[in-house]
Protein backbone atom coordinates (compact mmCIF):
# COMPACT_ATOMS: atom_id res chain seq x y z
CA UNK A 1 0.00 0.00 0.00
CA UNK A 2 1.36 3.33 -0.74
CA UNK A 3 2.60 5.66 1.71
CA UNK A 4 2.52 2.33 4.40
CA UNK A 5 4.73 -0.17 2.30
CA UNK A 6 7.42 2.48 1.79
CA UNK A 7 8.08 3.35 5.30
CA UNK A 8 8.64 -0.23 6.24
CA UNK A 9 10.76 -1.07 3.52
CA UNK A 10 13.80 -3.40 5.34
CA UNK A 11 16.18 -2.15 2.81
CA UNK A 12 15.77 1.62 4.03
CA UNK A 13 15.24 0.75 7.90
CA UNK A 14 18.12 -1.64 7.62
CA UNK A 15 20.45 1.20 6.21
CA UNK A 16 18.77 3.51 9.23
CA UNK A 17 19.46 1.35 11.46
CA UNK A 18 23.09 1.14 10.21
CA UNK A 19 23.54 5.08 10.19
CA UNK A 20 22.11 5.61 13.80
CA UNK A 21 24.75 2.74 15.07
CA UNK A 22 27.28 4.90 13.19
CA UNK A 23 26.32 8.15 14.77
CA UNK A 24 25.80 7.21 18.12
CA UNK A 25 28.35 7.94 20.89
CA UNK A 26 29.67 5.49 23.66
CA UNK A 27 28.02 7.02 26.13
CA UNK A 28 24.42 6.23 27.61
CA UNK A 29 21.35 7.89 25.78
CA UNK A 30 18.14 8.32 27.23
CA UNK A 31 15.17 9.14 25.12
CA UNK A 32 11.32 9.73 25.90
CA UNK A 33 8.95 9.16 23.16
CA UNK A 34 6.38 11.37 24.24
CA UNK A 35 3.13 9.92 22.18
CA UNK A 36 1.45 6.17 23.31
CA UNK A 37 1.25 5.10 19.10
CA UNK A 38 5.04 5.28 19.36
CA UNK A 39 5.49 3.19 22.26
CA UNK A 40 3.09 1.28 20.44
CA UNK A 41 4.94 0.53 17.16
CA UNK A 42 8.64 1.02 18.88
CA UNK A 43 7.21 -2.25 20.63
CA UNK A 44 5.06 -3.50 17.78
CA UNK A 45 7.98 -3.29 14.62
CA UNK A 46 10.85 -4.84 17.12
CA UNK A 47 13.00 -1.14 16.78
CA UNK A 48 14.82 -1.97 20.32
CA UNK A 49 16.47 -5.19 18.78
CA UNK A 50 18.17 -2.78 15.31
CA UNK A 51 19.42 0.01 18.35
CA UNK A 52 22.51 0.16 20.09
CA UNK A 53 22.00 -1.51 23.67
CA UNK A 54 23.21 1.95 25.05
CA UNK A 55 20.72 3.94 23.22
CA UNK A 56 17.55 3.39 26.14
CA UNK A 57 13.98 4.60 25.06
CA UNK A 58 11.60 5.27 27.49
CA UNK A 59 7.51 5.68 27.47
CA UNK A 60 6.00 8.93 28.48
CA UNK A 61 2.27 10.29 29.31
CA UNK A 62 1.25 9.83 25.64
CA UNK A 63 -1.64 8.08 26.35
CA UNK A 64 -4.87 9.95 27.24
CA UNK A 65 -6.71 7.41 28.81
CA UNK A 66 -3.57 6.75 31.12
CA UNK A 67 -2.97 10.17 32.07
CA UNK A 68 -6.65 11.04 33.46
CA UNK A 69 -6.72 11.93 36.93
CA UNK A 70 -8.16 8.93 39.56
CA UNK A 71 -10.89 11.81 40.58
CA UNK A 72 -12.14 12.42 37.09
CA UNK A 73 -12.43 8.31 36.60
CA UNK A 74 -14.39 8.16 39.89
CA UNK A 75 -16.52 11.30 38.86
CA UNK A 76 -17.65 9.63 35.67
CA UNK A 77 -18.44 6.43 37.51
CA UNK A 78 -20.89 8.72 39.79
CA UNK A 79 -22.67 10.27 36.80
CA UNK A 80 -23.12 6.79 35.33
CA UNK A 81 -24.83 5.67 38.34
CA UNK A 82 -27.95 8.31 37.92
CA UNK A 83 -30.59 6.91 36.11
CA UNK A 84 -30.93 10.28 34.60
CA UNK A 85 -27.89 10.34 32.54
CA UNK A 86 -26.35 8.77 29.91
CA UNK A 87 -22.50 8.32 29.83
CA UNK A 88 -20.88 8.08 25.85
CA UNK A 89 -17.52 7.52 25.90
CA UNK A 90 -14.98 6.14 23.96
CA UNK A 91 -14.21 2.24 24.32
CA UNK A 92 -10.82 2.43 26.23
CA UNK A 93 -12.48 4.18 28.91
CA UNK A 94 -14.47 1.54 29.66
CA UNK A 95 -11.86 -0.51 31.71
CA UNK A 96 -9.98 2.17 33.39
CA UNK A 97 -10.34 0.91 37.27
CA UNK A 98 -11.63 3.90 39.57
CA UNK A 99 -11.14 3.82 42.91
CA UNK A 100 -13.81 1.23 43.98
CA UNK A 101 -15.44 0.28 40.50
CA UNK A 102 -14.90 0.93 36.92
CA UNK A 103 -17.43 2.29 33.46
CA UNK A 104 -17.45 -1.51 32.64
CA UNK A 105 -18.94 -3.00 36.01
CA UNK A 106 -21.74 0.03 36.12
CA UNK A 107 -22.70 -0.82 32.74
CA UNK A 108 -23.18 -4.48 34.04
CA UNK A 109 -25.31 -3.16 36.70
CA UNK A 110 -27.39 -1.52 34.76
CA UNK A 111 -25.72 2.10 33.97
CA UNK A 112 -26.69 3.91 30.78
CA UNK A 113 -23.04 3.56 29.05
CA UNK A 114 -22.93 3.80 24.84
CA UNK A 115 -19.48 3.57 23.24
CA UNK A 116 -18.85 6.49 20.60
CA UNK A 117 -16.62 6.52 18.19
CA UNK A 118 -16.88 10.40 17.61
CA UNK A 119 -18.22 13.38 19.99
CA UNK A 120 -20.83 14.38 17.35
CA UNK A 121 -22.79 10.78 18.47
CA UNK A 122 -23.51 12.22 22.01
CA UNK A 123 -25.69 14.69 20.40
CA UNK A 124 -27.49 12.01 18.44
CA UNK A 125 -27.81 10.04 21.27
CA UNK A 126 -29.45 12.82 23.43
CA UNK A 127 -32.33 13.61 20.48
CA UNK A 128 -33.00 10.15 20.88
CA UNK A 129 -33.63 10.31 24.65
CA UNK A 130 -34.68 13.53 25.43
CA UNK A 131 -35.64 12.48 28.96
CA UNK A 132 -32.22 11.40 29.84
CA UNK A 133 -28.66 13.74 29.74
CA UNK A 134 -26.40 12.53 27.63
CA UNK A 135 -22.72 13.18 29.05
CA UNK A 136 -19.60 12.52 26.67
CA UNK A 137 -16.76 12.03 28.70
CA UNK A 138 -14.02 14.47 26.39
CA UNK A 139 -10.17 13.06 27.16
CA UNK A 140 -7.90 13.48 24.80
CA UNK A 141 -5.01 16.13 23.90
CA UNK A 142 -4.53 18.69 21.28
CA UNK A 143 -6.17 16.33 19.09
CA UNK A 144 -9.19 15.38 19.87
CA UNK A 145 -9.69 18.42 20.94
CA UNK A 146 -11.28 19.96 17.74
CA UNK A 147 -13.93 17.44 17.02
CA UNK A 148 -15.15 18.18 20.74
CA UNK A 149 -14.93 22.17 20.32
CA UNK A 150 -17.03 21.39 17.08
CA UNK A 151 -19.67 19.01 19.06
CA UNK A 152 -20.21 21.76 21.66
CA UNK A 153 -20.61 24.41 19.00
CA UNK A 154 -22.93 22.03 17.14
CA UNK A 155 -25.05 21.53 20.42
CA UNK A 156 -25.37 25.05 21.11
CA UNK A 157 -26.47 25.58 17.24
CA UNK A 158 -29.24 23.26 17.61
CA UNK A 159 -29.79 24.36 21.17
CA UNK A 160 -30.05 20.89 22.42
CA UNK A 161 -30.85 21.16 26.02
CA UNK A 162 -30.08 17.61 27.72
CA UNK A 163 -26.31 16.98 26.44
CA UNK A 164 -23.25 17.84 28.16
CA UNK A 165 -19.58 17.59 27.82
CA UNK A 166 -16.92 16.16 30.88
CA UNK A 167 -13.99 17.53 29.43
CA UNK A 168 -10.53 15.93 30.87
CA UNK A 169 -8.44 17.24 27.82
CA UNK A 170 -4.33 18.04 28.26
CA UNK A 171 -2.24 20.05 26.64
CA UNK A 172 1.73 18.16 25.52
CA UNK A 173 4.12 20.83 25.97
CA UNK A 174 3.49 21.77 29.56
CA UNK A 175 3.47 18.35 30.84
CA UNK A 176 7.05 18.19 28.48
CA UNK A 177 8.22 21.23 30.82
CA UNK A 178 7.16 19.51 34.34
CA UNK A 179 9.29 16.65 32.73
CA UNK A 180 11.92 18.65 32.04
CA UNK A 181 11.59 20.05 35.44
CA UNK A 182 11.99 16.78 37.10
CA UNK A 183 15.30 16.29 38.50
CA UNK A 184 15.10 12.20 38.40
CA UNK A 185 15.31 12.39 34.53
CA UNK A 186 18.03 13.10 32.49
CA UNK A 187 16.51 13.27 29.31
CA UNK A 188 18.82 12.93 25.91
CA UNK A 189 16.12 14.11 23.71
CA UNK A 190 12.36 13.80 22.87
CA UNK A 191 10.51 12.04 20.13
CA UNK A 192 8.01 14.80 20.32
CA UNK A 193 4.06 13.25 18.72
CA UNK A 194 3.06 13.48 15.64
CA UNK A 195 -0.64 13.55 16.08
CA UNK A 196 -0.40 16.59 18.26
CA UNK A 197 1.75 18.49 16.73
CA UNK A 198 -0.54 18.46 12.96
CA UNK A 199 -2.59 20.53 15.03
CA UNK A 200 -0.15 22.92 17.21
CA UNK A 201 3.01 22.66 14.99
CA UNK A 202 6.65 22.53 15.93
CA UNK A 203 6.70 26.04 17.13
CA UNK A 204 5.45 25.44 21.07
CA UNK A 205 8.38 23.21 21.64
CA UNK A 206 11.11 25.92 21.14
CA UNK A 207 11.31 26.09 24.86
CA UNK A 208 12.57 22.75 25.01
CA UNK A 209 16.10 23.40 23.24
CA UNK A 210 15.81 27.11 24.32
CA UNK A 211 15.31 26.90 27.98
CA UNK A 212 16.74 22.82 28.62
CA UNK A 213 19.25 22.76 25.97
CA UNK A 214 17.51 19.20 24.85
CA UNK A 215 16.98 18.55 21.43
CA UNK A 216 13.61 17.06 20.24
CA UNK A 217 12.36 16.01 17.03
CA UNK A 218 8.56 15.46 15.70
CA UNK A 219 8.02 12.02 14.00
CA UNK A 220 5.95 9.71 11.90
CA UNK A 221 4.77 6.65 13.25
CA UNK A 222 6.26 3.94 10.99
CA UNK A 223 9.24 1.67 11.21
CA UNK A 224 11.49 4.28 8.95
CA UNK A 225 9.67 7.16 10.48
CA UNK A 226 10.96 6.75 14.04
CA UNK A 227 14.03 5.63 12.92
CA UNK A 228 14.95 9.05 10.83
CA UNK A 229 13.22 11.22 14.07
CA UNK A 230 16.34 9.19 15.97
CA UNK A 231 19.14 10.15 13.49
CA UNK A 232 18.18 13.77 13.60
CA UNK A 233 18.14 13.55 17.48
CA UNK A 234 21.66 11.94 17.25
CA UNK A 235 22.47 14.42 14.58
CA UNK A 236 21.69 17.53 16.52
CA UNK A 237 23.45 15.54 19.67
CA UNK A 238 27.07 15.13 18.50
CA UNK A 239 27.00 18.49 17.10
CA UNK A 240 25.65 20.13 20.24
CA UNK A 241 23.09 22.51 18.38
CA UNK A 242 19.33 21.52 20.51
CA UNK A 243 16.60 22.45 18.00
CA UNK A 244 13.21 21.82 17.15
CA UNK A 245 13.71 19.19 14.01
CA UNK A 246 10.41 17.81 12.06
CA UNK A 247 11.00 14.63 10.28
CA UNK A 248 7.04 14.09 9.83
CA UNK A 249 7.10 17.39 6.97
CA UNK A 250 4.45 15.76 4.81
CA UNK A 251 2.07 16.36 8.17
CA UNK A 252 3.26 18.73 10.29
CA UNK A 253 3.64 22.48 9.32
CA UNK A 254 5.50 24.81 12.02
CA UNK A 255 2.07 26.81 12.62
CA UNK A 256 0.42 23.36 12.70
CA UNK A 257 -3.41 23.40 11.55
CA UNK A 258 -4.51 27.12 11.67
CA UNK A 259 -8.34 26.08 11.12
CA UNK A 260 -8.33 23.98 14.17
CA UNK A 261 -6.60 25.82 16.02
CA UNK A 262 -9.49 28.50 16.33
CA UNK A 263 -11.82 25.91 17.46
CA UNK A 264 -10.20 24.82 19.92
CA UNK A 265 -10.08 28.29 20.93
CA UNK A 266 -13.12 29.44 20.06
CA UNK A 267 -14.46 26.72 22.49
CA UNK A 268 -11.87 26.24 25.44
CA UNK A 269 -9.19 28.36 27.40
CA UNK A 270 -5.82 27.00 29.42
CA UNK A 271 -6.30 25.73 32.67
CA UNK A 272 -4.17 24.19 34.99
CA UNK A 273 -5.08 20.36 35.19
CA UNK A 274 -4.61 17.15 37.16
CA UNK A 275 -2.37 14.62 35.84
CA UNK A 276 -2.41 11.23 37.10
CA UNK A 277 0.82 11.01 39.61
CA UNK A 278 2.28 14.14 38.38
CA UNK A 279 -0.83 16.23 40.26
CA UNK A 280 -1.39 19.63 39.35
CA UNK A 281 0.04 21.28 36.17
CA UNK A 282 -0.74 24.97 35.56
CA UNK A 283 -1.81 25.79 32.21
CA UNK A 284 -1.81 21.81 30.75
CA UNK A 285 -5.18 21.13 30.44
CA UNK A 286 -8.41 22.84 28.51
CA UNK A 287 -11.56 24.04 30.30
CA UNK A 288 -15.18 25.19 28.26
CA UNK A 289 -15.33 28.73 28.11
CA UNK A 290 -18.11 30.88 29.54
CA UNK A 291 -19.86 31.43 26.84
CA UNK A 292 -20.60 27.17 26.52
CA UNK A 293 -21.13 26.90 29.81
CA UNK A 294 -24.37 24.97 29.38
CA UNK A 295 -22.61 22.31 27.91
CA UNK A 296 -20.19 21.66 31.22
CA UNK A 297 -20.73 18.62 32.70
CA UNK A 298 -19.25 20.60 35.99
CA UNK A 299 -21.11 22.99 36.03
CA UNK A 300 -24.74 21.16 34.97
CA UNK A 301 -24.48 18.80 37.65
CA UNK A 302 -22.20 20.89 39.84
CA UNK A 303 -19.00 18.40 40.37
CA UNK A 304 -16.82 19.65 42.57
CA UNK A 305 -13.02 20.16 41.88
CA UNK A 306 -10.51 17.20 42.02
CA UNK A 307 -8.91 17.30 44.94
CA UNK A 308 -5.62 16.11 43.69
CA UNK A 309 -5.18 13.36 46.18
CA UNK A 310 -4.85 9.74 44.85
CA UNK A 311 -5.25 6.24 46.22
CA UNK A 312 -2.19 4.51 47.32
CA UNK A 313 -1.94 1.97 45.20
CA UNK A 314 1.29 -0.87 44.61
CA UNK A 315 0.51 0.16 40.42
CA UNK A 316 3.48 1.68 39.34
CA UNK A 317 1.35 3.19 35.76
CA UNK A 318 2.26 6.85 37.34
CA UNK A 319 5.82 6.02 37.66
CA UNK A 320 5.61 4.77 33.68
CA UNK A 321 3.62 7.84 32.71
CA UNK A 322 6.53 9.95 34.09
CA UNK A 323 9.56 7.95 32.30
CA UNK A 324 10.98 7.35 36.41
CA UNK A 325 10.42 3.29 35.07
CA UNK A 326 9.15 0.85 31.86
CA UNK A 327 6.59 -1.41 32.35
CA UNK A 328 8.43 -4.43 32.40
CA UNK A 329 9.81 -2.67 36.12
CA UNK A 330 7.02 -2.74 37.98
CA UNK A 331 6.26 -5.21 39.99
CA UNK A 332 2.54 -6.44 39.37
CA UNK A 333 3.56 -6.07 35.04
CA UNK A 334 2.49 -9.49 33.39
CA UNK A 335 1.81 -10.96 36.68
CA UNK A 336 -1.11 -10.03 38.35
CA UNK A 337 -1.68 -6.90 35.66
CA UNK A 338 -2.53 -8.39 32.34
CA UNK A 339 -4.98 -7.01 29.62
CA UNK A 340 -7.65 -9.26 30.54
CA UNK A 341 -7.43 -8.00 34.48
CA UNK A 342 -5.58 -4.48 34.29
CA UNK A 343 -4.74 -2.93 37.51
CA UNK A 344 -4.04 0.40 35.82
CA UNK A 345 -4.80 2.60 33.03
CA UNK A 346 -1.26 1.99 31.40
CA UNK A 347 -2.34 -1.77 30.83
CA UNK A 348 -5.88 -0.91 29.46
CA UNK A 349 -5.71 1.60 26.52
CA UNK A 350 -3.88 0.43 23.44
CA UNK A 351 -2.07 3.28 23.69
CA UNK A 352 -0.60 2.31 27.06
CA UNK A 353 2.52 1.59 27.19
CA UNK A 354 2.03 -1.33 29.75
CA UNK A 355 -0.30 -2.54 26.95
CA UNK A 356 2.32 -2.09 24.46
CA UNK A 357 5.38 -4.31 26.27
CA UNK A 358 3.00 -7.02 26.83
CA UNK A 359 1.40 -7.29 23.57
CA UNK A 360 4.77 -7.59 22.18
CA UNK A 361 6.92 -8.76 24.71
CA UNK A 362 8.20 -11.34 22.93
Amino acid sequence: MKYIDEFRNKKLIASAAQRIRQLMPRKQLTIMEVCGTHTMNFCRFGLKDLLPENLHFIPGPGCPVCVSHQNYIDAAIRLARRDDVIIVTFGDMLRVPGTNSSLEKERARGGHIRIAYSPLDTLKIARLNPGKKAVFLGVGFETTAPTIALSIIQAKKEKIKNVSFFVSLKLMPPVMKHLLNDERLRLSGFLCPGHVSSIIGTKPYEFIPRDFAVPCCVAGFEPLDILEGILMLLKQIRQNKPMVDNQYSRVVRAKGNLEARKIISRVFTPAAAYWRGMGKIPGSGLKIRDAFSEFDSEKVFSIKPASGKEPETKCKCADVLKGLIIPKECPLFARACVPDKPLGPCMVSMEGACNAYYRYRG
